[in-house]
């Protein structure tokens, strides 16, 4: 049974930083893209940020220079670091092993609050 656990989320002012982690365990090969999407209230789950085994990364416009997506092989953990944060930031994301040609994997959500 594969498992996705994140942690890292919390309430930060604008233009702090907060660093989310997503572990994953169980029957998942550390060969697999991971990364991140996100859900605001109201609003559809946006693709936030994803990265390759081999180290490619892609991001939304929204977030580009302000957030780095990273991955620890050994430990089958993919990072997001959020710096710049913005109250638009404002969601709760969910850490996402796609499997296609389904969606693959989904971590329970964790809170992102950015106040002005």
């Amino acid at each position: 049974q594969v498992q996705l656990v994140e942690s890292g989320g919390g309430l930060v002012q604008a233009g702090g930083s907060l660093k989310l982690s997503c572990a994953a365990s169980g029957s998942i090969s550390s060969t697999r893209t991971m990364g991140w999407y996100r859900q605001a209230p109201g609003k559809q789950r946006e693709r936030v940020a994803f990265i390759t085994s081999g180290g490619t990364t892609n991001y939304a416009d929204s977030v580009k220079g302000r957030f780095t997506v990273s991955r620890d092989g050994a430990k089958n953990t993919v990072y997001l670091q959020m710096n710049s944060l913005k109250p638009d930031d404002t969601a709760v994301y969910y850490c996402n092993v796609p499997i296609p040609p389904g969606p693959g994997y989904w971590g329970q959500g964790t809170q992102v609050t950015v106040s002005s």
